[in-house]
């Protein structure tokens, strides 16, 4: 019982973290992560949806939101024109910057995760 107590705890930490990301940030973590995914170079949508471990389905919700807001664009591929990559704009790198200069500061229940 005390294990999942303790789950509870980080549960609740997180979610506390994520409303404290979003208000100041104005970004889910997920939309964080979408940029963060494709900050090194353009990617696909199936391959950002690998490298932040989320399903297709989500990614691509998620990637509407995110580009909804000016932070990503999309192109199409210059063989495959079904083929779609994403990259940051100017406001997309300008987010991602100011979210890693400023993050919210971690609850303890998860410092210890990482």
């Amino acid at each position: 019982m005390d294990k999942l107590c303790k789950i509870r705890d980080i549960q609740k930490a997180l979610e506390n973290y994520e409303i404290a990301f979003d208000k100041k940030f104005g970004l889910s973590l997920k939309e964080a992560m979408i940029l963060c995914g494709i900050s090194e170079a353009e990617c696909s949508a199936t391959e950002l949806a690998e490298k932040i471990d989320l399903t297709c389905s989500n990614c691509s919700k998620v990637i509407n939101s995110v580009e909804k807001k000016g932070l990503i664009q999309r192109t199409l591929g210059t063989n495959d024109k079904r083929n779609m990559f994403f990259r940051l704009t100017a406001d997309g790198k300008e987010k991602l910057d100011y979210i890693i200069r400023y993050k919210p500061e971690i609850p303890e229940a998860l410092k210890n995760l990482l």
